[in-house]
């Protein structure tokens, strides 16, 4: 028998159809969803036209710790409106304020062995707990919703073999800014990163859940832990100990690739401005003066890391040079900090003590101020992300960021003279459920009127594309262009999210404020990009709104994986240069042809009418996603099945 890894087990106990084999699509039944407001809204519009009267999945929770700034009406309108359909269709409300979906997703419903797929792409979180949890677009997760299977490509896996313990000072952040230093953000593209080794019985399931949650930014599937005595601890401790099931590979697989992390080497990590596999030890960039740090987001706002940042801090002040925020990742660890006294050490010390919601993270608030230094705990620092355009973002671990809140520069935790806080997880967690609405009964929900403000707009209505894509190229842009870059978030544009016509408006903003009307001007044409287009956040925006704006085909040199299956969705056609090279003889105002009667060709000619030359382009698409494409995205493609 052929030993398996966790990750093929789990694939094998869900899989529908498709070939086993790394790069080939697979169809996965799902048992759990989740959603956050900033992409759920327009999720759940989707999952209204599909026209199906429930949920089919085991578990749906809609969560909202996006779109908590309530600066006017749109924000709440979405929060009734979301409210409103999960007590129609059968899903779980988490009330604005409870917390950060993925850290309440862990503490509250996470299953070993399940797989989840979730309208965000730190999502993976939940493979702290061992189950397969995926990143998705909302249009995706409201198929799943509906009962439809999620389609990926079959993953090659990475072990990462964890050895030996962490010294004092360094975290489970060091670990995985240590992989994005190893694969950088492109080399977990394919993969899935599971962790094994003696190393993995030295981390407590939040210290897990740090390193899954951040190896998004890797280009990961996903990664996941095994379901061990750890993991039934804590799942014990939160009183839910009859889900936990233990899951392990079999001994003697074989991994695609392995790394090797030796845990009692490492040191204090920061990931450099502006991407997180830019990664240095912090002793290198001691002595940098420092204007804001911030503790918290879905990566590490766990009850672990506050506690360890509380100590750290407990009857010291920060820094008159700059200003510390702490969002908790949840109520629950609110509630602890309150019972342990740390809460208050906090807030003597100086903390700014923000809501329990992503908040900065999502540039939701707490912007720095002009060309400042913010150190963070987060998982992100792409430029302009943290709502200052010049300002420089460093991602670090909880004591890496308490040092520096005391010092006013970039501080090696081991510098503090002080003994390292060793903390204690409760045996058993306060938990309270209050804020967390369950569904109604069938016959109940039947009745509820959904309630719509006027900002929620109707789904656009996109016809199935024609035979020849003609048209200019509107925008070329480089290597590692984000979902960030593509349709920016903060609270100013976060608002529109369920209305296209408005958010289309900001489509490249960052990178060329110019293009939404010139893309309305033009009758929408070609978008040309570099490596790894697409990265970052699983906002279906990024694809939604370009198709608004008439963008017909991206060719690039390679895409990230949740951006192409959303370009699939909403029937934008995603190619890549076959000779890499022909990205630079391409150019703005170039007019191009593109002829997609058969997409099941692996390889189609670009004709560039302006240079009078044609290139041979590639693509990934399997006949399915053939046939989406050309009934014009997903939507039109469900409806003719469901």
């Amino acid at each position: 028998m052929i030993a398996k890894s966790l990750t093929q087990k789990i694939i094998d106990a869900h899989y529908l159809d498709g070939k086993k084999i790394p790069g080939k699509e697979i169809a996965l039944k799902i048992d759990q969803t989740l959603t956050q407001d900033a992409t759920g809204t327009m999720a759940y519009l989707q999952f209204e036209a599909i026209g199906v009267p429930r949920v089919k999945t085991d578990l749906s929770v809609s969560y909202v710790d996006h779109n908590t700034l309530q600066s006017d009406f749109k924000n709440a309108d979405d929060h009734r409106f979301l409210q409103s359909i999960a007590q129609k269709y059968g899903i779980y409300f988490s009330r604005p304020g409870n917390g950060i979906c993925h850290q309440l997703h862990v503490e509250n419903f996470v299953i070993p062995g399940t797989t989840l797929i979730g309208s965000d792409s730190h999502t993976p979180t939940a493979g702290g707990v061992g189950a397969m949890a995926m990143g998705a677009g909302g249009l995706d997760v409201a198929a799943a919703m509906a009962g439809m299977p999620f389609r990926i490509k079959y993953p090659k896996i990475m072990g990462i073999r964890l050895t030996n313990e962490l010294q004092d000072w360094v975290s489970a952040k060091d670990i995985i800014l240590e992989v994005l230093r190893q694969i950088d953000v492109k080399g977990g593209v394919g993969y899935v990163l599971e962790y094994f080794g003696d190393g993995v019985d030295t981390l407590s399931v939040p210290e897990r859940a740090t390193i899954t949650n951040m190896g998004t930014e890797t280009g990961a599937t996903t990664s996941i832990f095994p379901s061990d005595n750890v993991t039934r601890s804590f799942m014990k401790s939160q009183g839910r100990e009859n889900n936990f099931k233990e899951l392990f590979p079999d001994q003697g697989v074989e991994y695609d690739k392995v790394i090797e992390i030796d845990l009692a080497e490492l040191e204090p990590l920061a990931a450099c401005p502006h991407s997180p596999g830019k990664v240095k030890p912090v002793r290198e960039l001691s002595d940098l003066p420092v204007q804001q740090v911030g503790i918290g987001s879905c990566t590490n706002s766990s009850l672990k890391d506050l506690e360890v940042s509380a100590r750290i801090l407990d009857g010291r002040t920060v820094s008159p040079d700059l200003h510390l925020t702490v969002n908790p990742g949840s109520r629950q660890v609110v509630d602890h900090l309150i019972e342990s006294g740390s809460f208050g050490k906090l807030v003597n010390a100086g903390a700014r003590i923000l809501e329990n919601a992503c908040g900065a993270c999502i540039g939701m608030g707490a912007a720095p101020s002009s060309k400042a230094v913010s150190v963070r705990t987060y998982n992100r620092n792409f430029k302009g992300r943290s709502g200052t355009k010049d300002a420089d973002v460093y991602l670090v671990s909880p004591e890496t960021a308490a040092a520096t809140a005391l010092t006013g520069k970039l501080t090696d935790p081991r510098q503090l003279v002080m003994p390292y806080p060793k903390i204690q997880l409760p045996e058993t967690f306060r938990v309270n459920t209050n804020m967390i609405i369950p569904p109604l009964e069938p016959e109940t929900a039947e009745q509820i009127e959904i309630i719509r403000g006027p900002n929620i707009a109707p789904l656009p209505d996109f016809p199935p594309l024609p035979d020849t894509l003609e048209g200019e190229v509107i925008l070329k842009v480089e290597n590692d262009i984000t979902t960030d870059h593509i349709m920016p978030a903060g609270a100013k544009i976060l608002p529109f999210r369920s209305n296209i016509p408005e958010i289309s408006k900001f489509v490249f903003e960052m990178v060329d404020p110019d293009f939404s009307n010139r893309a309305s001007e033009k009758g929408g044409g070609f978008i040309i990009g570099g490596e790894n287009y697409g990265q970052g956040s699983s906002r279906e925006h990024a694809a939604l709104a370009p198709k608004y704006l008439g963008v017909k085909a991206v060719i690039v040199k390679s895409f990230a994986r949740i951006h192409l299956a959303n370009l699939i969705n909403f029937g934008i056609v995603p190619m890549t240069f076959a000779d890499k090279a022909e990205y630079e003889d391409i150019q703005m105002g170039d007019q191009m042809i593109l002829v997609i009667n058969d997409l099941t060709d692996s390889q189609i000619c670009l004709k560039n009418l302006t240079r009078k030359k044609e290139y041979q382009l590639r693509h990934s698409l399997s006949k399915l996603d053939a046939q989406i494409l050309k009934a014009g995205g997903k939507l039109p493609w469900i409806k003719t099945q469901v």
